[in-house]
């Protein structure tokens, strides 16, 4: 008999598996959880976008005078309730945001699946909803790239004009500092971009960024997925640069691993570890990089996430769990 997948494993599981990802408006958390919901697919996978349990309506708010970021413009003990009936297999009825209008529409049932994302501003504000993740990311890209990138959002796919998104920005910036920047010290991983080293052209005309992805040290590395890039294909010649580093170093008075990537990498690079995972989650090839000459330094750091996401599962499952998510001991 073969053995059971990933996938089949997590199919098959009792518990559900919560992932939090903090960080400001438009700063990539959707992004950066992309290849698990690729890779799981979306009958494993669901996601509670935190926006929906905003307190008050646009006008509100600026009747009001506060931005989202404030956490009292949240209900965040609902959020805190939902979640945690979530993770005991119950179904809620979760309230919807529509950012289009800017008001509430009714609330929809919502089922848990066996992977819980959670996104949004305050995914680690409060100690009960700290201990309700067992994973944890924080995406922190620079003010210029977070500059460039809300501007393209909220311009394209929300119908702002350029002037409204940069005073929102400006009025928002002591509030992201204040309530939203602190949560950075509770992640797991902390992901930041910046533009290229080889140019801010380079970013703007290739959408290539150098990024930088911050890591606890792990407890023990499951051998089911090994994490394989092909030191000989980085070497070979290629019509594309591209630079990857390695240190150890203190954020938040944190010792953290730091892997920085930059540019953009040939796939048969990451071939090895891309076919691995695919072969244990049932998505062989990983359709998201499937036909890709090459990879940017962002999306290679989407396939190491979703390495070591898989890898916290496992250790979480395996017995050998050390403690919540948030209680400051290292885990897997």
């Amino acid at each position: 008999m073969r053995p059971s997948t990933f996938r089949e494993q997590l199919a098959n599981s009792d518990r559900i598996f919560t992932i939090g990802v903090a960080g400001d408006s438009g700063s990539g958390k959707t992004t950066f959880t992309r290849a698990i919901r690729a890779i799981f697919g979306p009958d494993l996978v669901a996601t509670v976008t935190l926006d929906d349990y905003h307190r008050y309506d646009r006008k509100e708010r600026r009747e009001l005078g506060i931005t989202p970021l404030v956490p009292d413009a949240n209900d965040l003990d609902l959020l805190a309730e939902h979640v945690g009936r979530l993770k005991d297999g119950e179904s809620v009825m979760k309230p919807v945001y529509d950012h289009t209008s800017g008001t509430f529409a009714d609330p929809v049932p919502f089922s848990p699946a066996r992977v819980l994302i959670l996104e949004g501003l305050h995914t680690f504000f409060t100690p009960s909803l700290r201990a309700l993740l067992d994973f944890s990311l924080f995406v922190d890209p620079d003010p210029e790239v977070k500059r460039l990138w809300k501007l393209r959002r909220d311009m394209e796919r929300r119908g702002y004009q350029k002037e409204e998104v940069l005073a929102e920005m400006e009025t928002r910036l002591p509030d992201y500092e204040r309530y939203i920047a602190p949560q950075r010290r509770y992640a797991d991983t902390v992901i930041r971009i910046a533009c290229s080293g080889y140019g801010r052209d380079v970013t703007l005309d290739q959408d290539i960024y150098q990024v930088t992805l911050f890591q606890k040290p792990l407890v023990r590395q499951t051998m089911e997925i090994g994490l394989s890039i092909d030191l000989g294909e980085i070497l070979m010649l290629s019509d594309r640069p591209f630079t990857l580093s390695y240190e150890v170093t203190t954020l938040d008075d944190r010792k953290m691993s730091a892997i920085t990537l930059d540019g953009a990498l040939n796939h048969s690079a990451i071939r090895k570890l891309a076919r691995t995972i695919g072969r244990q989650t049932c998505a062989e090839g990983v359709e998201v990089y499937q036909h890709r000459h090459t990879l940017t330094a962002g999306e290679v750091v989407e396939l190491i996430l979703a390495w070591r996401i898989i890898n916290r599962w496992f250790v979480l499952t395996s017995g050998e769990w050390i403690g919540p998510s948030m209680t400051g001991r290292e885990k897997g």
